[in-house]
Protein backbone atom coordinates (compact mmCIF):
# COMPACT_ATOMS: atom_id res chain seq x y z
CA UNK A 1 0.00 0.00 0.00
CA UNK A 2 1.57 3.40 -0.56
CA UNK A 3 2.22 5.51 2.34
CA UNK A 4 0.78 8.30 1.05
CA UNK A 5 -2.68 6.85 1.22
CA UNK A 6 -2.15 5.23 4.06
CA UNK A 7 -2.06 8.50 5.57
CA UNK A 8 -4.94 10.02 4.04
CA UNK A 9 -6.76 8.78 6.86
CA UNK A 10 -4.83 10.48 9.49
CA UNK A 11 -4.78 13.55 8.23
CA UNK A 12 -8.21 13.59 7.96
CA UNK A 13 -8.30 12.44 11.78
CA UNK A 14 -5.69 15.23 12.66
CA UNK A 15 -7.65 18.09 11.17
CA UNK A 16 -11.38 16.95 11.89
CA UNK A 17 -10.05 16.62 15.47
CA UNK A 18 -8.12 20.21 15.50
CA UNK A 19 -11.87 21.95 14.40
CA UNK A 20 -13.96 19.89 16.70
CA UNK A 21 -11.41 21.17 19.58
CA UNK A 22 -11.11 24.54 18.03
CA UNK A 23 -15.23 24.64 17.92
CA UNK A 24 -15.67 23.07 21.20
CA UNK A 25 -12.73 23.58 23.25
CA UNK A 26 -12.81 21.52 26.50
CA UNK A 27 -16.31 19.41 25.77
CA UNK A 28 -14.61 17.87 22.82
CA UNK A 29 -14.69 14.75 24.47
CA UNK A 30 -18.67 15.29 24.59
CA UNK A 31 -18.92 14.08 21.43
CA UNK A 32 -17.17 15.80 18.74
CA UNK A 33 -13.79 14.08 18.95
CA UNK A 34 -16.14 10.36 18.98
CA UNK A 35 -17.43 11.43 15.85
CA UNK A 36 -14.27 13.34 14.29
CA UNK A 37 -12.81 9.38 15.02
CA UNK A 38 -15.53 7.32 13.53
CA UNK A 39 -15.32 9.34 10.03
CA UNK A 40 -11.74 9.05 9.87
CA UNK A 41 -12.65 5.25 10.48
CA UNK A 42 -14.71 5.42 8.15
CA UNK A 43 -12.49 6.82 5.22
CA UNK A 44 -9.79 4.49 6.09
CA UNK A 45 -12.40 1.23 5.87
CA UNK A 46 -13.68 2.71 2.16
CA UNK A 47 -9.72 2.87 1.60
CA UNK A 48 -9.24 -0.58 2.70
CA UNK A 49 -12.08 -2.41 0.95
CA UNK A 50 -12.57 -0.43 -2.45
CA UNK A 51 -8.82 0.80 -3.33
CA UNK A 52 -6.81 -2.02 -1.99
CA UNK A 53 -9.45 -4.42 -1.57
CA UNK A 54 -9.13 -5.99 1.72
CA UNK A 55 -11.85 -8.11 3.18
CA UNK A 56 -14.47 -6.55 5.43
CA UNK A 57 -14.10 -9.55 7.91
CA UNK A 58 -10.19 -8.64 8.17
CA UNK A 59 -11.12 -5.33 9.11
CA UNK A 60 -13.94 -6.42 11.33
CA UNK A 61 -11.61 -8.79 13.18
CA UNK A 62 -9.27 -6.35 13.95
CA UNK A 63 -11.38 -3.77 15.19
CA UNK A 64 -13.11 -6.36 17.59
CA UNK A 65 -9.74 -7.05 18.77
CA UNK A 66 -8.62 -3.86 19.43
CA UNK A 67 -12.04 -3.50 21.43
CA UNK A 68 -11.33 -6.56 23.49
CA UNK A 69 -8.11 -5.45 24.56
CA UNK A 70 -9.67 -2.30 26.16
CA UNK A 71 -12.53 -4.31 27.58
CA UNK A 72 -10.18 -4.48 30.96
CA UNK A 73 -9.41 -0.86 31.38
CA UNK A 74 -12.80 0.25 30.36
CA UNK A 75 -14.00 -1.95 33.61
CA UNK A 76 -10.82 -0.22 35.51
CA UNK A 77 -12.13 3.35 34.25
CA UNK A 78 -15.41 2.88 35.65
CA UNK A 79 -13.92 1.83 39.27
CA UNK A 80 -11.93 4.71 38.76
CA UNK A 81 -14.75 7.40 38.40
CA UNK A 82 -16.44 5.22 41.82
CA UNK A 83 -12.87 5.42 43.69
CA UNK A 84 -12.71 9.17 43.00
CA UNK A 85 -16.14 9.85 44.25
CA UNK A 86 -15.97 7.56 47.22
CA UNK A 87 -12.64 8.78 48.54
CA UNK A 88 -14.07 12.61 47.87
CA UNK A 89 -17.38 11.88 49.92
CA UNK A 90 -15.85 9.44 52.78
CA UNK A 91 -13.74 12.63 53.81
CA UNK A 92 -10.72 10.98 52.32
CA UNK A 93 -9.33 13.67 49.49
CA UNK A 94 -10.61 16.58 51.45
CA UNK A 95 -8.55 15.04 54.87
CA UNK A 96 -5.52 14.80 52.73
CA UNK A 97 -6.35 18.30 50.97
CA UNK A 98 -6.75 19.90 54.87
CA UNK A 99 -3.45 18.09 55.97
CA UNK A 100 -2.10 19.38 52.56
CA UNK A 101 -3.22 22.59 53.38
CA UNK A 102 -1.35 22.97 56.72
CA UNK A 103 2.13 21.07 55.39
CA UNK A 104 3.06 22.20 51.55
CA UNK A 105 3.85 25.83 51.64
CA UNK A 106 3.05 27.09 48.19
CA UNK A 107 6.45 28.46 47.40
CA UNK A 108 7.65 24.62 46.95
CA UNK A 109 3.73 23.18 46.35
CA UNK A 110 4.47 22.46 42.14
CA UNK A 111 8.14 20.54 42.87
CA UNK A 112 6.46 18.87 46.44
CA UNK A 113 3.67 17.69 43.99
CA UNK A 114 5.96 16.00 41.50
CA UNK A 115 8.00 14.21 43.90
CA UNK A 116 5.03 12.71 46.07
CA UNK A 117 3.40 11.45 42.87
CA UNK A 118 6.88 9.77 42.03
CA UNK A 119 7.10 8.37 45.08
CA UNK A 120 3.83 6.78 45.51
CA UNK A 121 3.88 5.54 41.44
CA UNK A 122 7.45 3.78 42.12
CA UNK A 123 5.68 1.95 45.10
CA UNK A 124 2.56 1.16 43.12
CA UNK A 125 3.64 0.69 39.65
CA UNK A 126 0.52 2.92 38.52
CA UNK A 127 0.40 6.34 37.28
CA UNK A 128 -3.70 5.95 36.78
CA UNK A 129 -3.73 5.00 40.34
CA UNK A 130 -1.56 7.76 41.80
CA UNK A 131 -3.16 10.15 39.63
CA UNK A 132 -6.55 9.04 40.65
CA UNK A 133 -6.11 9.63 44.05
CA UNK A 134 -3.60 11.63 45.81
CA UNK A 135 -3.65 13.59 42.26
CA UNK A 136 -6.62 14.57 42.85
CA UNK A 137 -6.01 15.51 46.24
CA UNK A 138 -3.07 17.82 45.23
CA UNK A 139 -5.52 19.33 42.10
CA UNK A 140 -7.45 20.88 44.87
CA UNK A 141 -4.41 22.13 47.15
CA UNK A 142 -2.28 23.65 43.89
CA UNK A 143 -5.89 25.89 42.99
CA UNK A 144 -6.76 26.71 46.59
CA UNK A 145 -3.11 28.10 46.68
CA UNK A 146 -3.61 29.96 43.51
CA UNK A 147 -1.81 27.94 40.86
CA UNK A 148 -2.96 27.68 37.19
CA UNK A 149 -4.74 24.12 37.08
CA UNK A 150 -2.32 23.17 34.07
CA UNK A 151 0.93 23.98 36.32
CA UNK A 152 -0.66 21.81 38.80
CA UNK A 153 -1.46 18.95 36.56
CA UNK A 154 1.70 19.33 34.75
CA UNK A 155 3.18 18.73 37.94
CA UNK A 156 1.25 15.70 39.30
CA UNK A 157 1.41 14.21 35.52
CA UNK A 158 5.39 14.49 35.63
CA UNK A 159 5.91 12.58 39.12
CA UNK A 160 3.28 9.49 38.17
CA UNK A 161 4.79 9.20 34.54
CA UNK A 162 8.15 9.36 36.33
CA UNK A 163 7.33 6.98 38.62
CA UNK A 164 5.98 4.36 36.82
CA UNK A 165 8.25 4.33 34.32
CA UNK A 166 10.90 3.39 36.64
CA UNK A 167 8.95 1.17 38.86
CA UNK A 168 9.82 -2.45 38.81
CA UNK A 169 6.18 -3.01 39.27
CA UNK A 170 4.66 -1.34 36.13
CA UNK A 171 2.63 -3.10 33.88
CA UNK A 172 4.55 -0.81 31.04
CA UNK A 173 8.08 -1.24 32.50
CA UNK A 174 7.48 -5.11 31.92
CA UNK A 175 5.73 -5.06 29.04
CA UNK A 176 8.80 -3.13 27.23
CA UNK A 177 11.51 -5.05 28.52
CA UNK A 178 10.09 -8.53 27.98
CA UNK A 179 8.93 -7.45 23.75
CA UNK A 180 12.54 -7.16 24.03
CA UNK A 181 13.74 -10.25 25.66
CA UNK A 182 16.06 -7.61 27.60
CA UNK A 183 16.05 -8.51 31.81
CA UNK A 184 13.96 -5.99 33.99
CA UNK A 185 16.47 -4.63 36.15
CA UNK A 186 18.87 -4.35 33.32
CA UNK A 187 16.04 -2.18 31.57
CA UNK A 188 15.34 -0.02 34.22
CA UNK A 189 19.11 0.47 35.20
CA UNK A 190 19.94 1.67 31.88
CA UNK A 191 16.39 3.59 31.58
CA UNK A 192 17.52 5.74 34.37
CA UNK A 193 20.39 7.30 32.33
CA UNK A 194 17.95 9.50 29.78
CA UNK A 195 14.82 9.24 33.09
CA UNK A 196 16.42 10.52 35.48
CA UNK A 197 18.20 13.75 34.14
CA UNK A 198 14.87 14.18 32.75
CA UNK A 199 12.87 14.48 35.94
CA UNK A 200 15.90 16.31 37.98
CA UNK A 201 14.93 18.87 35.29
CA UNK A 202 11.26 18.77 35.73
CA UNK A 203 11.33 19.17 39.64
CA UNK A 204 13.95 22.25 39.88
CA UNK A 205 11.75 23.78 37.12
CA UNK A 206 9.20 23.43 39.47
CA UNK A 207 10.70 24.39 42.12
CA UNK A 208 11.63 27.90 40.44
CA UNK A 209 7.89 28.16 39.06
CA UNK A 210 7.09 27.95 43.09
CA UNK A 211 9.73 30.36 44.17
CA UNK A 212 8.24 32.80 41.90
CA UNK A 213 4.59 32.24 42.97
CA UNK A 214 3.28 35.35 44.14
CA UNK A 215 0.08 35.07 44.23
CA UNK A 216 -1.31 36.03 48.06
CA UNK A 217 -3.33 33.21 48.45
CA UNK A 218 -2.43 32.57 52.59
CA UNK A 219 -6.33 33.69 53.57
CA UNK A 220 -8.16 32.11 51.07
CA UNK A 221 -5.86 28.78 51.93
CA UNK A 222 -7.31 29.45 55.74
CA UNK A 223 -10.75 29.89 54.87
CA UNK A 224 -10.81 26.96 52.18
CA UNK A 225 -9.34 24.83 55.29
CA UNK A 226 -12.28 25.91 57.48
CA UNK A 227 -14.81 25.09 55.18
CA UNK A 228 -13.57 21.50 54.89
CA UNK A 229 -13.15 21.46 58.21
CA UNK A 230 -17.07 22.02 59.19
CA UNK A 231 -17.95 20.30 55.77
CA UNK A 232 -16.31 17.21 56.31
CA UNK A 233 -15.52 15.78 59.56
CA UNK A 234 -11.70 15.51 58.97
CA UNK A 235 -9.70 12.74 60.72
CA UNK A 236 -6.20 10.76 60.35
CA UNK A 237 -8.12 7.77 60.70
CA UNK A 238 -9.41 8.49 56.89
CA UNK A 239 -6.08 7.79 55.63
CA UNK A 240 -6.42 3.77 56.02
CA UNK A 241 -7.90 4.20 53.12
CA UNK A 242 -5.22 4.88 50.88
CA UNK A 243 -2.62 3.28 53.03
CA UNK A 244 -4.31 0.06 53.03
CA UNK A 245 -5.34 0.59 49.36
CA UNK A 246 -1.22 0.89 48.33
CA UNK A 247 -0.74 -2.08 50.27
CA UNK A 248 -2.95 -3.91 47.76
CA UNK A 249 -1.49 -2.49 44.75
CA UNK A 250 2.29 -3.09 46.22
CA UNK A 251 0.87 -6.84 46.85
CA UNK A 252 0.32 -7.08 42.94
CA UNK A 253 -3.19 -7.92 43.32
CA UNK A 254 -5.04 -7.49 40.08
CA UNK A 255 -6.14 -3.93 39.61
CA UNK A 256 -9.72 -4.21 39.93
CA UNK A 257 -9.55 -6.17 42.89
CA UNK A 258 -7.63 -3.55 44.36
CA UNK A 259 -9.83 -0.54 42.93
CA UNK A 260 -13.43 -3.02 44.40
CA UNK A 261 -11.71 -3.13 47.93
CA UNK A 262 -10.84 0.36 47.94
CA UNK A 263 -14.27 1.30 46.84
CA UNK A 264 -15.50 -1.06 49.61
CA UNK A 265 -13.49 0.84 52.16
CA UNK A 266 -14.16 4.17 51.45
CA UNK A 267 -17.83 3.36 51.37
CA UNK A 268 -17.79 2.03 54.77
CA UNK A 269 -15.46 5.22 55.87
CA UNK A 270 -18.33 7.61 54.43
CA UNK A 271 -21.19 5.58 56.36
CA UNK A 272 -19.39 5.91 59.87
CA UNK A 273 -17.21 9.48 59.38
CA UNK A 274 -19.76 11.49 57.08
CA UNK A 275 -23.22 10.62 58.50
CA UNK A 276 -24.78 14.21 57.48
CA UNK A 277 -23.21 13.61 54.27
CA UNK A 278 -25.27 10.15 53.98
CA UNK A 279 -27.97 11.67 54.68
CA UNK A 280 -27.75 14.77 52.31
CA UNK A 281 -26.97 12.64 49.20
CA UNK A 282 -29.34 9.71 50.29
CA UNK A 283 -32.45 11.85 51.44
CA UNK A 284 -35.54 10.81 53.15
CA UNK A 285 -36.16 7.39 52.40
CA UNK A 286 -36.41 3.87 54.41
CA UNK A 287 -33.30 3.08 52.09
CA UNK A 288 -31.23 6.56 52.75
CA UNK A 289 -27.94 4.98 53.57
CA UNK A 290 -27.95 2.14 50.30
CA UNK A 291 -29.60 4.97 48.45
CA UNK A 292 -26.55 7.13 48.88
CA UNK A 293 -23.68 4.86 48.54
CA UNK A 294 -24.97 3.80 44.98
CA UNK A 295 -25.80 7.04 44.16
CA UNK A 296 -21.72 8.48 45.18
CA UNK A 297 -20.55 5.42 42.97
CA UNK A 298 -22.95 5.88 39.93
CA UNK A 299 -23.59 9.21 39.55
CA UNK A 300 -23.27 13.04 39.79
CA UNK A 301 -23.18 14.05 43.10
CA UNK A 302 -22.96 17.93 45.38
CA UNK A 303 -23.26 19.32 48.82
CA UNK A 304 -23.51 22.51 50.08
CA UNK A 305 -20.86 23.99 51.87
CA UNK A 306 -21.34 26.92 51.59
CA UNK A 307 -18.63 27.94 49.35
CA UNK A 308 -19.16 28.08 45.75
CA UNK A 309 -15.49 26.97 44.68
CA UNK A 310 -15.35 24.46 47.52
CA UNK A 311 -18.93 23.04 46.45
CA UNK A 312 -17.67 22.92 43.05
CA UNK A 313 -14.09 20.86 44.27
CA UNK A 314 -16.21 18.38 45.99
CA UNK A 315 -18.39 17.55 43.37
CA UNK A 316 -18.39 14.20 41.72
CA UNK A 317 -19.14 12.08 38.77
CA UNK A 318 -19.35 8.88 39.68
CA UNK A 319 -18.96 6.03 37.11
CA UNK A 320 -21.19 7.76 34.61
CA UNK A 321 -18.48 10.51 34.80
CA UNK A 322 -16.21 7.99 32.57
CA UNK A 323 -18.91 7.34 30.30
CA UNK A 324 -17.60 9.64 27.41
CA UNK A 325 -14.00 8.65 28.12
CA UNK A 326 -15.42 4.92 27.68
CA UNK A 327 -17.16 5.86 24.21
CA UNK A 328 -13.75 7.82 23.04
CA UNK A 329 -12.00 4.79 23.71
CA UNK A 330 -14.26 2.56 22.09
CA UNK A 331 -14.17 4.96 19.01
CA UNK A 332 -10.28 5.09 19.06
CA UNK A 333 -10.15 0.93 19.00
CA UNK A 334 -12.51 1.53 15.50
CA UNK A 335 -9.73 3.62 14.36
CA UNK A 336 -6.86 1.65 15.47
CA UNK A 337 -8.65 -2.01 14.38
CA UNK A 338 -8.94 -0.42 10.95
CA UNK A 339 -5.44 0.96 10.51
CA UNK A 340 -3.70 -2.14 11.64
CA UNK A 341 -6.32 -4.67 9.94
CA UNK A 342 -5.94 -2.92 6.42
CA UNK A 343 -2.13 -3.11 6.18
CA UNK A 344 -2.30 1.09 6.57
CA UNK A 345 -0.01 1.05 10.08
CA UNK A 346 2.59 -1.22 8.89
CA UNK A 347 3.00 0.73 5.28
CA UNK A 348 3.77 3.79 7.82
CA UNK A 349 6.00 1.67 9.86
CA UNK A 350 7.73 0.91 7.29
CA UNK A 351 8.72 4.40 6.44
CA UNK A 352 10.57 4.94 8.90
CA UNK A 353 13.22 2.29 7.81
CA UNK A 354 13.77 4.55 4.94
CA UNK A 355 15.57 7.32 7.07
CA UNK A 356 17.61 5.23 9.55
CA UNK A 357 21.43 5.55 9.10
CA UNK A 358 23.56 6.11 11.81
CA UNK A 359 22.20 5.57 15.44
CA UNK A 360 20.86 9.05 16.08
CA UNK A 361 18.45 8.58 13.22
CA UNK A 362 17.32 4.94 14.64
CA UNK A 363 16.62 6.18 17.61
CA UNK A 364 14.81 8.80 16.52
CA UNK A 365 12.85 6.84 13.97
CA UNK A 366 11.65 4.24 17.18
CA UNK A 367 10.91 7.65 19.37
CA UNK A 368 8.59 9.18 16.39
CA UNK A 369 6.73 5.41 16.14
CA UNK A 370 6.52 5.43 19.70
CA UNK A 371 4.60 8.72 19.17
CA UNK A 372 2.80 8.48 16.15
CA UNK A 373 2.12 4.65 16.93
CA UNK A 374 -0.09 6.40 20.61
CA UNK A 375 -1.95 8.53 17.89
CA UNK A 376 -2.68 6.02 15.42
CA UNK A 377 -4.19 3.59 18.00
CA UNK A 378 -4.93 5.62 20.93
CA UNK A 379 -3.14 2.92 23.36
CA UNK A 380 0.28 2.74 24.82
CA UNK A 381 0.68 -0.54 25.06
CA UNK A 382 0.00 -1.72 21.54
CA UNK A 383 2.35 1.31 20.70
CA UNK A 384 4.75 -0.50 22.95
CA UNK A 385 4.41 -3.64 20.77
CA UNK A 386 4.14 -2.17 17.68
CA UNK A 387 7.41 -0.72 18.12
CA UNK A 388 8.93 -3.03 19.18
CA UNK A 389 8.38 -5.01 16.72
CA UNK A 390 8.95 -2.43 13.85
CA UNK A 391 12.22 -2.12 15.44
CA UNK A 392 13.96 -5.48 16.59
CA UNK A 393 15.38 -6.61 13.74
CA UNK A 394 16.61 -3.00 12.19
CA UNK A 395 18.56 -2.96 15.96
CA UNK A 396 20.07 -6.44 15.17
CA UNK A 397 21.14 -5.56 11.58
CA UNK A 398 23.28 -2.52 12.86
CA UNK A 399 24.15 -4.70 16.24
CA UNK A 400 22.60 -2.68 18.34
CA UNK A 401 21.80 -3.14 21.95
CA UNK A 402 17.90 -4.43 22.69
CA UNK A 403 18.26 -2.36 25.84
CA UNK A 404 18.71 0.63 23.80
CA UNK A 405 15.39 -0.06 21.61
CA UNK A 406 13.36 -1.00 25.22
CA UNK A 407 14.61 2.39 26.76
CA UNK A 408 13.63 4.26 23.41
CA UNK A 409 10.01 2.69 23.47
CA UNK A 410 9.33 3.73 27.02
CA UNK A 411 10.77 6.98 26.27
CA UNK A 412 8.08 7.66 23.78
CA UNK A 413 5.53 5.47 23.73
CA UNK A 414 4.85 5.42 27.53
CA UNK A 415 5.08 9.12 28.37
CA UNK A 416 3.89 10.74 25.41
CA UNK A 417 0.30 8.74 25.34
CA UNK A 418 -1.04 11.05 28.46
CA UNK A 419 0.09 13.70 25.98
CA UNK A 420 -2.74 12.89 23.14
CA UNK A 421 -6.60 13.89 23.73
CA UNK A 422 -8.12 11.19 21.98
CA UNK A 423 -5.38 8.38 23.43
CA UNK A 424 -6.83 6.28 26.58
CA UNK A 425 -3.93 8.00 28.89
CA UNK A 426 -5.25 11.31 27.71
CA UNK A 427 -8.66 11.05 28.09
CA UNK A 428 -8.47 9.44 31.35
CA UNK A 429 -6.29 11.49 33.14
CA UNK A 430 -7.78 14.67 31.87
CA UNK A 431 -11.50 13.53 33.25
CA UNK A 432 -9.83 12.70 36.32
CA UNK A 433 -8.31 15.52 37.26
CA UNK A 434 -10.94 17.71 35.64
CA UNK A 435 -8.13 19.70 33.10
CA UNK A 436 -8.26 19.28 29.46
CA UNK A 437 -5.38 17.57 27.83
CA UNK A 438 -4.09 20.33 25.32
CA UNK A 439 -4.34 22.39 28.82
CA UNK A 440 -1.61 20.60 30.51
CA UNK A 441 0.13 19.44 28.11
CA UNK A 442 2.83 22.42 27.67
CA UNK A 443 3.45 21.94 31.52
CA UNK A 444 4.32 18.20 31.41
CA UNK A 445 7.83 18.89 31.46
CA UNK A 446 9.41 14.98 32.49
CA UNK A 447 7.12 13.80 30.02
CA UNK A 448 8.21 16.63 27.01
CA UNK A 449 11.96 16.15 28.06
CA UNK A 450 12.19 12.40 27.81
CA UNK A 451 12.53 11.55 24.45
CA UNK A 452 14.48 14.63 23.41
CA UNK A 453 16.67 13.80 26.29
CA UNK A 454 16.72 10.31 25.00
CA UNK A 455 17.70 11.28 21.73
CA UNK A 456 19.83 13.82 22.84
CA UNK A 457 21.83 10.84 24.00
CA UNK A 458 21.68 8.95 20.90
CA UNK A 459 23.61 11.83 18.94
CA UNK A 460 25.86 12.26 21.06
CA UNK A 461 26.85 8.75 21.48
CA UNK A 462 26.62 8.71 24.97
CA UNK A 463 26.49 5.20 26.84
CA UNK A 464 25.55 3.76 23.64
CA UNK A 465 26.78 0.22 23.43
CA UNK A 466 26.90 -2.26 20.02
CA UNK A 467 26.82 -5.79 20.44
CA UNK A 468 30.56 -6.65 19.93
CA UNK A 469 31.31 -3.75 22.41
CA UNK A 470 29.72 -5.96 25.23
Amino acid sequence: MPVWLALVPIVVLVAMLAFVIKVFGADAIDGGSQVALLVASSIAALIAVLVCRCKWSTLEDAITGNIRTSASAIIILLLIGAVSSTWMLSGVVPTMMYYGLQIIHPKIFLAVACLICAVLAIATGSSWTTIATIGVALMGVGEAQGYSEGWVAGAIISGAYFGDKISALSDTTVLASSTVNVPLFEHIKYMSITTMPSFVIAVVVFAIVSLMHSVDSSVHIAELADVLQNSFNISGWLMIVPAVTVVLIAKRLPALVTLFLSVAMACVAMVVAQPDIVKEVGGECDFSTFKALMTTCSTSTSIDTGDAVVNELVATSGMKGMLNTIWLILCAMCFGGVMSGSGMLLAITQLFARFVYRTGSIVASTLTMGAVANMLTADQYISILITGETFRELYKKRGLESRLLSRSMEDAATVTSVLIPWNSCGMTQSTVLGVATLTYLPYCLFNLMSPMMSLLFAIVGYKIYRKEEE
